[in-house]
């Protein structure tokens, strides 16, 4: 039986919307092959369609059912929690996910507080969302992240304020959570016995694959390099350069 794969986006396939060499013909050898597969990322504000045009400018066509983001894991698990209403910090494409499985978006009385990213963060964001987490609203977040590129604030650094306040910790869907591996290999029909993830970085992707159970391959192209791995209480299953040096799927 062949592999899937679930693969991560920066720092594998991409450097901001630059192609890392090698990683299209990587892609397209795994389409071609009809394997089994998920580009998985922790960014929660682009949508399916976006990832698609981001990937096409680079040169490489893929589906958009192929693209997986921790805003639609989060839609996932919150359709798995009572409750229908959710305050929302966060940009279009995971109010979008929001909407699509059912929620109510709203500043009354709601039964969630979540957080994504947003260059708009504000005081008034902060405020609201203490709140409604002090007044029993579960916290939840995209992704863990505290930053990304250019050190630009991510989810993690935003739920800071509000956890400070409040004393709560939101449950964190993205990598390195399990969950968001296991709603991924939902969407793919595959289990975990099967899998191979594809991740640059030991603390969120490799992690989250040991977490789940799947078959784990670093890329030094991009955030873990060799010395990391001594830092860490596990190892990935393979290791190679880049995505182009694969030569297990």
């Amino acid at each position: 039986m062949s592999k899937s794969v679930i693969c991560d986006i920066d720092g594998v396939i991409l450097h901001d919307n630059t192609l890392i060499p090698g990683a299209d013909e990587f892609i397209h050898s795994l389409l071609d092959r009809e394997i089994s597969l998920i580009m998985l990322t922790n960014f929660p504000s682009q949508t399916e369609k976006d990832l698609q045009n981001r990937f096409a400018s680079a040169g490489i066509n893929i589906p958009e059912s192929c693209f997986f983001t921790s805003a639609m894991a989060t839609a996932e698990f919150l359709k798995r929690q009572e409750g229908q209403k959710a305050y929302v910090i966060g940009e279009g494409a995971l109010v979008h996910e929001l909407y699509k499985a059912g929620f109510t978006i709203t500043d009354i009385n709601p039964d969630f507080v979540v957080v994504g990213e947003t260059k708009n963060y504000n005081w008034n964001m902060i405020h609201t969302g203490a709140r409604f987490v002090s007044e029993g609203a579960r916290f939840i977040a995209t992704n863990p992240d505290t930053h990304g590129p250019n050190m630009s604030p991510a989810c993690g650094a935003l739920c800071a304020p509000i956890e400070r306040i409040t004393g709560k910790q939101p449950f964190y869907v993205g990598k390195p959570s399990a969950w968001i591996i296991r709603a991924a290999l939902n969407k793919m029909g595959s289990h975990s016995d099967n899998t191979i993830i594809v991740g640059d970085n030991l603390r969120t992707d490799i992690l989250a694959g040991f977490q789940a159970g799947l078959e784990t391959v670093l890329v030094l192209s991009g955030v873990s390099n060799r010395a990391d791995i001594e830092q860490v209480p596990f190892n990935p299953n393979h290791i190679f350069d880049c995505v182009a040096d694969i030569d297990i799927i």
